[in-house]
């Protein structure tokens, strides 16, 4: 928890690619450029998991460039299109024919009504002329030979709806395929127009059943069809307002049997959205049924089987010509759904899809044939834009926590594996349910993130934990300067009151060593000695203050708060004597002098952090506690130990075993401490050195009761069993000159010493 709040401006500074993000994906500040990545992504994913395959069910008459150098250039004259339907229909046995073409205005290239005119102008007088005109009509009404054609044959007209300021209608609608109150409360939600150019009213007769194929831009306004609205809404007279289908909904409609219902499927409505939205649409009323996503307008995502084109390999391209001039074996096209439609650069049916920049027209109604066959269905579902903004607001906490408490190499992998993930999730739903869901927010969200949090990092708390590292590098071991880089805001050179643990190392025999070694070898071995003690201090989480000649002085609990400081203190002193034991073993054995040290140890309150002058300054501690540390060190020789800690320390390291050496009155306090020396940790402590230590205390308790003779006689076996010891020799010598004195009334045992 403090760890959170230590970053919590590194967290709000990962979260703000997110909130945009979020803003983007609720509709409240649309980026345009991730619209455009959204459609660069879907466009990729389509090209890569379309079958790729031909679909044998449909197949495609192309007025190519070779029928119309065959045939004459478009629009051919009616009669030849009776006999291309007549030749699919019957001879090839087709099982539906659509047409990718309008047919609005009679055709006059027969010059029939030229004739008329005519026979009931200038000619009006020669009845035998009119006559024949009339035996004639049959053969040179082309209108009336295509409408014979297409009568009583599974056949699906196209025609186009417009939307203008003034509505123009010209040719026949057909019937439209539900009522304006199918959709009474999502009307203003569907493709609306208010005109059409349709087949003219001879033909619309002979064939019914007649589809749109308008097609509708991406709104992004990159001018590539995605999808094709499958219903459209028509608001013109009374008799003919409603919803129309598309041709390759007609087409399809027909080809499965005849006209199942249409039932529109509504979703209820959005927070912002006040009434319900279009969201499917159901074919047929059976088990059978086929459900149709759409979108809000009645569109359908396009679902390309491949490229386009004769040559693309997603539907096979038969030339007109080749049916016209016979030559295609008949039955070849039986039970196939053909569509007629042009692909001839000059006649303008050539649209830029996600798969081609010119892609067929015609074929874009028959991939959406192939698609509704197959129920191979793509959708952008209702809540696409609650799944965006739940995947957003969940990675975006992963990563603004996560980024922010791991560390770099972790926190590449998190990101690397966030972007994965939400970008494996996006595909499989694409895949397993067909649902387009939107990413590119998401994707752009991960690496803006990254970078704001990995800059924040690097420019705010990496430059503290820098100048932390600057600050505090020479003084405090490595191993303490990481666990500050983690908090450097808890970390200063300000100085403040705390317990601490003092220690001062003084190294004896320095002048008698100096006397026998050359200058450069004094400087190597004084380096090579301090190394030794600040790697100790430094092995057991102390801070260095400074070198003073040959004497060092070291603390401990700060800059890093740590609870044993005392124990920590003692344990690095008694490695730093047996240090001195190692390096005299070396000495005797190449005839050098042998040293020894004097530790000071106290353990209270002190003022520590950055003092000094305006020319030089350290980071140090100072006070009265400090003080005792230095005079404690210098009693080390007097008392023939190399460590004395004051009565605090001891208090401070109950683990070790403690031998008490005497109450002392150091120069400059008025006040008597007692003081000891650490002889091992306790529970390695010898039974027998446990009972010595308690005679001991029996014979200080006998000494400051000026007990002089019983003193000496608990004093006498210690002494026996190791006379060689200092401590012993000391207060043998007191007890035998005190014995001669009276008794001090206002004696308290304490030892005066007026020298440092």
């Amino acid at each position: 928890m403090n760890g959170l709040r230590r970053h919590g401006a590194r967290i709000a500074i990962t979260f703000l690619p997110v909130l945009f993000a979020l803003l983007h994906a609720a509709d409240v500040w649309r980026w345009p450029l991730l619209a455009h990545l959204d459609q660069f992504i879907y466009d990729a994913r389509l090209r890569a998991t379309m079958p790729g395959t031909l679909d044998p069910r449909i197949v495609i008459v192309d007025i190519d460039e070779a029928s119309l150098e065959q045939f004459g250039q478009w629009p051919w004259s009616r009669d030849k299109l009776a006999r291309l339907t007549n030749e699919l229909m019957g001879r090839q046995q087709a099982a539906v024919l659509g047409f990718d073409v309008l047919f609005a205005e009679p055709d006059a290239s027969s010059g029939l009504p030229v004739l008329r005119q005519l026979a009931a102008g200038p000619w009006r007088n020669d009845p035998k002329f009119g006559a024949e005109i009339e035996r004639l009509a049959p053969s040179l009404d082309h209108d009336a030979s295509f409408a014979k054609a297409l009568a009583g044959r599974r056949v699906v007209l196209g025609y186009y709806l417009t939307q203008t300021g003034e509505p123009r209608a010209k040719g026949v609608l057909p019937k439209p395929v539900l009522p304006l109150e199918a959709l009474p409360a999502a009307r203003d939600l569907a493709t609306r127009w208010n005109g059409f150019g349709a087949n003219m009213a001879q033909l619309a007769a002979a064939a019914p059943e007649a589809g749109f194929f308008n097609v509708v831009l991406d709104p992004n306004e990159d001018g590539v069809v995605r999808s094709v609205p499958l219903i459209a809404r028509y608001e013109g007279g009374a008799a003919q307002s409603g919803y129309y289908e598309s041709l390759a909904l007609a087409v399809h409609r027909v080809l499965k049997g005849g006209a199942p219902s249409l039932v529109p499927v509504l979703a209820p409505p959005g927070p912002r959205a006040g009434a319900p939205v279009l969201e499917a649409l159901v074919l047929g009323s059976t088990r059978s049924s086929l459900r149709i996503p759409v979108d809000a307008s009645g569109g359908m995502l396009v679902p390309f089987r491949g490229r386009g084109g004769p040559f693309g390999g997603s539907f096979r391209y038969v030339s007109a010509a080749r049916l016209l001039d016979g030559s295609l074996a008949a039955g070849e096209l039986q039970g196939k759904a053909v569509l007629i439609g042009a692909t001839a650069p000059g006649l303008q049916d050539l649209r830029a899809t996600p798969v081609d920049a010119v892609f067929p027209g015609v074929e874009v109604h028959a991939n959406i044939i192939s698609g509704l066959l197959d129920r191979r269905l793509f959708a952008v579902p209702d809540y696409a834009a609650g799944y965006e903004c739940a995947t957003l607001l969940l990675a975006g906490l992963l990563l603004a926590f996560g980024l922010t408490l791991l560390s770099v190499p972790r926190a590449v992998l998190l990101a690397v594996f966030t972007a994965v993930g939400l970008a494996a999730l996006n595909t499989w739903l694409y895949l397993a349910a067909g649902l387009v869901l939107p990413l590119a927010a998401a994707l752009a969200m991960v690496p803006l993130a990254f970078a704001l949090n990995m800059s924040w990092g690097y420019f705010v708390e990496a430059r503290a934990s820098r100048n932390l590292a600057t600050l505090f590098g020479t003084y405090v071991p490595p191993p303490l300067v990481d666990e500050m880089r983690a908090d450097p805001r808890r970390y200063s050179m300000h100085a403040q009151s705390k317990e601490l643990t003092v220690l001062f190392c003084d190294m004896r025999g320095f002048t008698r060593m100096s006397e026998q070694m050359a200058p450069a070898e004094l400087q190597a071995f004084l380096n090579a000695f301090f190394s030794r003690l600040a790697r100790i201090i430094s092995e057991h989480r102390g801070t260095v203050d400074k070198y003073m000649g040959d004497c060092v002085m070291a603390f401990w609990g700060a800059p890093v708060d740590t609870a044993d400081h005392a124990t920590l203190t003692v344990e690095a002193a008694i490695h730093m004597a047996a240090v001195v034991q190692e390096i005299n073993q070396s000495h005797r054995a190449s005839g050098r002098p042998e040293i020894s040290v004097g530790i000071g140890i106290n353990t209270g309150l002190m003022s520590v952090g950055d003092m000094g002058s305006a020319e030089r300054r350290s980071y140090t501690v100072v006070g009265d506690a400090v003080n005792l540390a230095s005079r404690l060190e210098g009693l080390s020789g007097y008392y023939g130990v190399e460590i004395v800690a004051s009565a605090a320390t001891r208090d401070a390291s109950p683990c070790y075993l403690w031998q008490e050496l005497d109450l002392v009155r150091v120069k400059g306090k008025a006040r008597a401490v007692h003081i000891f020396t650490p002889l091992s940790r306790a529970r390695n402590a010898a039974q027998g050195k446990d009972e010595a230590l308690e005679r001991w205390g029996l014979t200080l308790a006998a000494y400051r009761a000026q007990e002089w003779r019983r003193a000496q006689e608990l004093l006498a076996p210690l002494l026996a069993a190791d006379p060689k010891k200092v401590l012993y020799r000391l207060y043998a010598e007191r007890l035998a000159s005190l014995s001669l004195q009276p008794e001090n009334p206002d004696w308290d045992g304490a030892t005066r010493f007026e020298s440092k």
